[in-house]
């Protein structure tokens, strides 16, 4: 039996060949795993590099408000944020009001999500429901959501359906147009390919035209999610006691600056951790993809 020693970067491997049978041995090269270390600290580099801008943020907010008049009586500093959600939390309203928010923004983008996907999922593949609906729900989309406030009260009272269903509406077609035009870009080519397989309608739409369109359906409930919380900030003002929205209408006839500041920064922390989920499910979902793989992303 011979033996055929191979060094390569990180690794030694060894090939012992004895007959017809091939071996291959890969061991960890000490001295070349040692220099992988600074690919690692590279990559905790690039996970506090989007946090740089918002700590630089905050902390020139900080000595602005503490140590010049810049901001007085205009904007105060952080210190009193944290101050007043302390305050709100001891009462139990902030916890309360950021339950119920969040709770109208899941119920209204699950019914808006759910029913932009069905629509266009059928409207992508058929041809025929596509000339029956698209045009009419384009004249809808084009209908600003946040003018139907009043038809809304008009015909649902100032309960939680308006709010649920404004935000539903702003959510519906951010994932229609996502999801059709995902499914009607799908390329031709592989749909054929399918075929030449074997593949019946059912398989090729589960196979190749839905994972072929995942990517764009993905961006589609990204941005409704965005757009779910920007409507519920106005859905919130109809006769609302409870939630963020009402916190700030509250703060305004207060005059609590504080308030109205902590509120902006709570909408701004809900966004960011919708974002968050939504890029963690695309990862997973997408792990197939070139630009989704380990370590492509920071």
């Amino acid at each position: 039996m011979s033996e055929l020693s191979l060094d390569l970067p990180g690794t030694t491997k060894r090939l012992d060949v004895a007959g017809s049978t091939h071996r291959i041995v890969v061991a960890a090269d000490p001295q070349n795993a040692a220099q992988a270390q600074p690919g690692e600290a590279r990559s905790y580099g690039w996970r506090l590099l989007p946090w740089l801008l918002p700590v630089s943020i905050v902390l020139a907010w900080h000595v602005l408000s503490t140590t010049t008049n810049i901001f007085a009586g205009v904007l105060p500093g952080p210190l009193e944020v944290v101050d007043a959600a302390s305050q709100l939390a001891e009462r139990g309203e902030l916890q309360r009001d950021i339950y119920v928010s969040i709770r109208r923004v899941a119920i209204g983008f699950s019914l808006g999500a759910a029913t932009g996907l069905v629509l266009g999922v059928i409207v992508g593949l058929s041809s025929l429901v596509r000339g029956l609906l698209d045009r009419t729900l384009q004249m809808v989309r084009t209908i600003p959501h946040l003018a139907l406030v009043p038809l809304m009260i008009l015909w649902f009272g100032i309960g939680e359906e308006p709010r649920i269903l404004l935000v539903a509406m702003g959510t519906l077609f951010p994932v229609y147009i996502n999801t059709m035009g995902g499914i009607r870009n799908v390329d031709p080519k592989l749909i054929e390919l399918g075929r030449s397989y074997g593949l019946n309608s059912l398989e090729l739409v589960r196979s190749i035209i839905l994972p072929g369109a995942l990517q764009p359906i993905l961006v589609g409930i990204r941005y409704a999610l965005g757009v779910a919380w920007l409507t519920l900030v106005i859905a919130e003002t109809i006769a609302s006691r409870e939630g963020i929205g009402y916190m700030v209408q509250n703060a305004r006839e207060l005059l609590r600056i504080d308030v109205i500041v902590l509120a902006i920064i709570l909408y701004a922390i809900a966004g960011w951790f919708a974002d968050l989920a939504t890029r963690l499910v695309e990862r997973r979902l997408l792990r197939w993809h070139p630009n989704y793989a380990k370590g492509t992303e920071p």
